[in-house]
């Protein structure tokens, strides 16, 4: 009984140091997420054929070797209006193909799968990347919402790849407002008389 109890008490206090699980919101990214550590945020600034892009990213890297996911990551970025915008599917298409063209290479990896998805009614893709001479693995979901462009990503070891947090990552995003919410209503107010 004793030794039961102490083996208890030694698996529940080991338990215990291993980082819980929080909500991670972003009010300027519109969106909120559960993340087992601390997110960093970070704002790069890319130049591009339509001037400079700001992508707005949050981080956590995992320092516990023995972690399911090495990285968890968020990113967005406003494009300008009438570059791109959810409506338009054949341009989001070749949008979201190219987004993982470039995630691929930017790796030096290989593409896995991929399939398209939506989130919330948004048009997006979810795909796999194999890097590091297969050692490491990249699970990206990422779609457009009106002209915003939202990435979702894990970052582990291969032998880790079938991991249950990702998915619970993945699972608990969430737009904090619809979009027709985020565009200011055009209708006039009428004044009283």
């Amino acid at each position: 009984m004793f030794k039961f109890l102490f083996s208890f008490l030694l698996i529940s206090s080991t338990l215990s140091f291993h980082n819980p699980w929080q909500e991670y919101i972003s009010q300027k990214g519109n969106y909120k997420v559960s993340i087992p550590g601390t997110m960093k945020e970070v704002i790069n600034t890319v130049p591009t054929s339509l001037g400079e892009l700001k992508y707005h990213i949050a981080v956590f890297r995992d320092s516990d070797k023995d972690a399911d996911n090495l990285m968890y990551m968020i990113s967005f970025c406003d494009y300008p209006q009438g570059s791109i915008h959810s409506d338009s599917i054949d341009l989001v298409q070749e949008f979201l193909e190219a987004s993982i063209e470039q995630s691929v290479a930017s790796v030096n990896g290989s593409l896995s799968y991929s399939t398209d998805i939506t989130i919330k009614g948004y048009p997006g893709k979810m795909w796999r990347t194999d890097f590091g001479e297969g050692q490491g693995i990249i699970r990206t979901k990422a779609f457009v919402m009106n002209h915003r462009f939202y990435s979702i990503q894990t970052s582990c070891l291969k032998e880790k790849s079938l991991n249950t947090s990702s998915d619970k990552f993945f699972d608990s995003f969430s737009l904090l407002q619809e979009e027709e919410k985020l565009i200011p209503s055009k209708k006039k107010k009428r004044k009283k008389k």
